[in-house]
């Protein structure tokens, strides 16, 4: 089967083309030929060796496609089935292994690369907005990178919430974006200081929370903007980490709360996976939320999937289709 490989850390360059031995279902997994997967950051992260991951590897933590086998002791899923996963590699590859445990069935109405867009991105947006800082009616959120995948995402959520959104992008084109996913205020932080603006659109009030998934460019500024006992989220560093930072911080912006969360740990049940993929998928269903495909790409390229990504000429979603 073609698949991708990494054998070693570095730039997009390293992704090659490869053909692979079709893997066989162990037990809890099932074989799912894969019709789209998901292009993401921390894609990006284990490929540059920001997050560590044994070589060589197949990238790709999320898609969705049909079941062609089920390993011993699956019993939930059947060959046929439509799938969507998340959070299990060797996604960028015609079939892939993917435990039982971290799959769901797509619903009729949906379509795969849909799905397959929906599952990180959608979840992330879903736990930042329900569970990290649970959003209430009134409140203001800074939303960064506001025209990239989870920025739309998340300025959806946080208005059907009734939630205000102050986004942050650097084109005239993602600001139109953002302002049709129902961003409030939108701030071009290549034009203007983000801090100075949004204390101007707060009266000087700052805001109760800021999702940050950019990092290390506007950690400081994120920090420096929220209301006494507020919270920052950070939730990726696309810019790069963030540097350590001494706990007196928290204190002197007015006793503020930072989380670093993931995914990972916001659906480490299977009645929290079937929560949150399914409340993102009826959303999608009603029509209530639109999820933006800015880009797709055959499997051999993956490369230029990569470099659009981290050079932000992307917005919305990318995705690899098989």
């Amino acid at each position: 089967m073609r698949a991708i490989r990494i054998p070693a850390h570095g730039g997009p360059e390293v992704l090659e083309s490869a053909e692979l031995d079709q893997p066989a279902p162990q037990s809890g997994e099932l074989l799912v030929e894969v019709a789209a997967a998901g292009v993401n950051f921390i894609d990006t992260y284990q490929r540059s060796g920001l997050y560590s991951v044994p070589l060589p590897f197949t990238p790709g933590v999320e898609g969705a496609g049909t079941v062609r086998e089920v390993g011993p002791d699956v019993t939930e899923f059947s060959p046929g089935d439509r799938v969507a996963w998340v959070m299990s590699p060797g996604g960028y590859a015609e079939r892939a292994a993917v435990p039982a445990r971290n799959a769901v069935r797509i619903p009729d109405g949906v379509e795969e690369r849909t799905a397959a867009a929906a599952m990180l991105q959608g979840m992330t947006a879903h736990f930042l907005v329900a569970s990290t800082h649970p959003v209430r009616a009134g409140e203001t959120a800074l939303v960064h990178a506001a025209a990239g995948g989870v920025g739309l995402l998340l300025t959806q959520l946080i208005k059907a919430r009734g939630g205000n959104v102050i986004g942050t992008v650097s084109t005239a084109e993602k600001a139109e974006l953002a302002r049709a996913a129902g961003a409030d205020e939108i701030i071009r932080y290549t034009e203007a200081d983000v801090a100075e603006e949004i204390r101007d659109l707060t009266d000087g009030r700052g805001v109760d929370v800021a999702y940050d998934g950019v990092g290390k460019d506007t950690f400081d500024g994120s920090l420096a903007v929220l209301r006494p006992r507020g919270t920052l989220a950070l939730f990726g560093a696309s810019s790069g980490p963030v540097p350590p930072v001494d706990p007196q911080r928290l204190n002197s912006a007015g006793s503020v709360f930072l989380t670093r969360p993931s995914l990972a740990h916001h659906i480490l049940s299977r009645e929290e996976l079937d929560w949150r993929a399914g409340e993102i998928f009826a959303a999608i269903k009603s029509s209530e939320l639109d999820v933006r495909i800015g880009g797709t790409y055959p499997l051999d390229q993956a490369r230029q999937a990569h470099e659009d990504l981290e050079g932000r000429r992307s917005t919305g979603k990318l995705l690899l289709l098989l």
